[in-house]
């Protein structure tokens, strides 16, 4: 028997013990579940987190303390399970570690996290989004979902994301492949629109799919970029999600019109009271010939954000993460294959959902042989992009290096209506870059509280 073997089998112990654990008392039993985590958290992927909750575990009226608890009277029973197997189990502390072990093997970036669009339909029009260009021309097939997903599984990859195009307009097909992958856990990136009670049947009875609900603020600011009564049909899938016990996100892109409401307490405490456990917040990317430039955030808009989300993690039971100023946490960028890539519903293999350029596709290449070619090598030899962790972003942050990378790759635009030269693309980001450069460089300087740990999981990372 193998070593890994050995390993993934102590662990299944573990998972054993820990499900006793999580149907009880959760009063009585969370920090002897916490302790069985740590124990054998054998690639070191959720120690730090453990430690932060078991802090705070004693204090009922931490914001910390009330969204675990909330999981137990909040999500059906079943639901909580399942995603506890297959999130913290084995996407975490079984396939974390293969995910190492095979990134150092092979020398290249191995996943834990796999983003992918079954279609590029939409039913809505968003402003400044890509998405909408390319109508119901592209789509993977059933099959080559499965086999996305079965590759992965085999390299560790066990956390799959959904978005698009609007990933619903698939829903039989996401349903199905749940079923066919009991053992990964599925999020979609939707626009909330398309949920209904027999949809909410069947998230209940494969229990591995969880939603992020892409909302712009209150009404007006939802319905001016996403159209009329978008708010109202998102705030109603809320609802719906709350009553059934599903548990739930939201998904917020902060603009240039909207900053100010999305990062003010009344929108958060709306979103937590109507049931949210999670908020996962982008800034506005100018993708593509048809985007929107005028809607990229200022230095202080973003800086607000920076302040606003850390103060939130302190004081709302809701979890919370920004895809860019939370790269001090994450040693710089994530994409790549690094943490997460993206595969577009023509098969490309993007290294980033906001970054259109690839050198493979699935329909002619395997995942590993993908993570191989030279634009992924490229991410994977230069990450991270900058010493300063709060400029992450090779597009974003750090003027004229994506257009360097994807240069020596050979990597083509993906879009396959108006393909995007990248030094275009690059020049349309330089002025925010520029500009954020002073402010993220004097924030780094004064938070050396977090300088030596980034810089080791950059180096391992």
């Amino acid at each position: 028997m193998s070593d890994r073997t050995i390993t993934e089998s102590a662990k299944a112990i573990a998972y054993k013990q820990a499900i006793k654990y999580i149907d009880k008392n959760p009063e009585e039993n969370i920090l002897k579940l916490l302790d069985l985590l740590e124990k054998f958290d054998f690639g070191g992927q959720i120690a730090n987190p453990v430690r932060t909750i078991r802090s705070y575990i004693h204090d009922k009226d931490n914001p910390w303390s009330k969204l675990l608890f909330s999981l137990w009277t909040d999500v059906d029973d079943g639901v909580r399970k399942k995603l506890f197997e297959n999130f913290v189990i084995n996407a975490s502390m079984l396939g974390s570690p293969r995910q190492q072990q095979l990134s150092h093997e092979e020398g290249c970036n191995v996943p834990w996290a796999i983003l992918m669009d079954p279609t590029s339909a939409c039913n809505l029009k968003c402003v400044g989004c890509w998405a909408s260009e390319y109508g119901n021309r592209m789509n993977l097939s059933l099959d080559e979902l499965d086999s996305i997903i079965a590759q992965g599984k085999k390299m560790g990859t066990y956390f799959y994301i959904y978005s698009g195009g609007e990933p619903m307009v698939r829903k039989d097909d996401i349903i199905r492949l749940c079923e066919m992958h009991p053992d990964c856990a599925f999020l979609a990136f939707t626009n909330g629109t398309l949920f209904d009670d027999a949809f909410a049947d069947e998230m209940l009875r494969v229990r591995n799919f969880v939603p992020a609900l892409s909302i712009e603020g209150f009404r007006e600011a939802t319905d001016s970029r996403r159209g009329q009564g978008t708010y109202d049909k998102v705030i109603s899938t809320m609802k719906l999600l709350k009553r059934r016990k599903l548990p739930f996100g939201i998904s917020l892109c902060y603009t240039s019109t909207n900053t100010e409401v999305i990062g003010c307490d009344e929108y958060i405490d709306y979103m937590i009271e109507l049931g949210a456990k999670f908020a996962w917040f982008f800034t506005y990317m100018p993708v593509g010939v048809d985007a929107a430039p005028e809607l990229m955030v200022t230095p202080e808009q973003r800086l607000h954000m920076y302040h606003t989300v850390r103060a939130w993690r302190n004081t709302k039971p809701i979890f919370t993460m920004d895809f860019w100023n939370d790269g001090e946490y994450a040693g710089g960028c994530i994409a790549g294959g690094r943490s997460y890539l993206h595969i577009n519903a023509n098969g490309d293999m993007e290294p980033c959902a906001f970054i259109h350029y690839a050198d493979s596709n699935i329909r002619e290449h395997t995942l590993l042989e993908g993570y191989k070619r030279p634009l992924f090598m490229q991410y994977y030899n230069n990450q991270p992009f900058n010493k300063n962790m709060l400029r992450p972003c090779p597009l974003l942050d750090n003027d004229g290096k994506l257009a360097e990378m994807v240069n020596a790759s050979g990597a083509k635009s993906t879009d396959l209506k108006e393909p995007e030269d990248v030094n275009a693309l690059c020049a349309k980001c330089s002025h925010a870059a520029r500009r954020w450069t002073p402010v993220a460089d004097e924030l780094w300087e004064k938070g050396g509280k977090y300088k030596s740990q980034v810089r080791r999981r950059a180096r391992v990372g």
